[in-house]
């Protein structure tokens, strides 16, 4: 099995779910089976008691769970099925430590956050991973985690500490960090800033996490020299660099991927090369052209308790 981890960075809200969700579409049109794992770092054991004003979308999945939205973000995209147990929570991972210590599991050890907690993380990953989520036999190539909140965050250290202990677990060639990062340009200057990329990296590699790629948001795509200037100060190749910069709609985003060979980079970082082929994105690419096209407007009324927030419904807008 092999494990890709989409982290962010700066900022929340930078699209590391649409990031996430479109990576998994760029390896499985490469021909790999793929499954997705989003971890919240909230106390909350699932999204069923908090309110979409707040969270935005509470997505209900086949099994019932109550998740994040980014569930339904990567069924729309992978089209696949998932189980409540594919999100992953603070809240769960305690009561499942707790439950243990309650019933004598750790033998009277002291119970503590390292190794305890890191290690039923680690091992939640690892038995949700081999869950088939493609109504096929057998497990997925390709895990895609992406871990919720921003890196400097306290509640999400000791998942940080859990999966910089799993990419050694797990071995070179198997694991991949992928950085969704900001790279803002001040309208002064009119300059895109490396500094905040520079300065969440090295947040993170301070926590025991070095990135292989680095995605950054931006609202047009990076100069070289800024490019270098990455390269130099996060320890990235330049080749490992890319752009997300803002598309029309979300259907852009694996495109942008594709023509950036993000698959290449990720291929090389899990040792896959010439075990894949190009990624097939014919019908995706066609999709993308026909809602750029799409000009008049239909109005659709909708009834809803929390019409406050866009992303309260955010599956039945999509």
């Amino acid at each position: 099995m092999k494990y890709v981890l989409v982290t962010g960075g700066v900022v929340s809200g930078l699209g590391k779910g649409v990031t996430a969700s479109s990576i998994g579409v760029l390896l499985k049109a490469c021909g790999l089976r793929v499954t997705c794992i989003k971890i919240d770092p909230y106390l909350n054991t699932d999204a069923g008691t908090m309110s979409p004003f707040e969270h935005g979308e509470v997505f209900v999945l086949d099994d019932g769970g109550e998740v994040d939205l980014d569930l339904g973000n990567y069924e729309r995209f992978m089209d696949i099925k998932l189980t409540r147990d594919n999100n992953i929570t603070t809240g769960k991972i305690y009561q499942s430590v707790i439950d243990k210590e309650r019933k004598g599991d750790y033998l009277g050890k002291t119970v503590q956050v390292v190794p305890h907690i890191t290690d039923e993380i680690q091992d939640w990953i690892e038995r949700v991973a081999m869950i088939p989520v493609d109504g096929k036999e057998g497990p997925a190539d390709v895990c895609v985690i992406e871990l919720g909140g921003t890196i400097g965050d306290i509640e999400s250290m000791p998942f940080i500490e859990a999966l910089g202990q799993f990419s050694y677990r797990v071995g070179p060639g198997n694991f991949c960090l992928i950085h969704v990062s900001l790279v803002p340009v001040l309208n002064v200057v009119g300059e895109q800033k490396t500094k905040p990329t520079q300065h969440s990296v090295r947040g993170l590699r301070g926590q025991g996490l070095t990135p292989n790629i680095l995605a950054c948001r931006s609202t047009v795509a990076l100069d070289d020299n800024v490019k270098g200037k990455l390269s130099q100060f996060c320890h990235v190749p330049e080749q490992n660099i890319i752009t997300l910069y803002d598309v029309p709609n979300i259907w852009h985003i694996p495109l942008l991927l594709r023509d950036q060979k993000a698959h290449e980079a990720i291929f090389k970082v899990l040792n896959l090369q010439g075990t894949t082929k190009e990624p097939l994105l014919k019908e995706w690419t066609s999709r993308a052209e026909i809602c750029d096209g799409l000009h008049e407007p239909v109005r659709i009324a909708m009834v809803g308790k929390y019409t406050g927030l866009s992303d309260a419904y955010l599956s039945i807008l999509k």
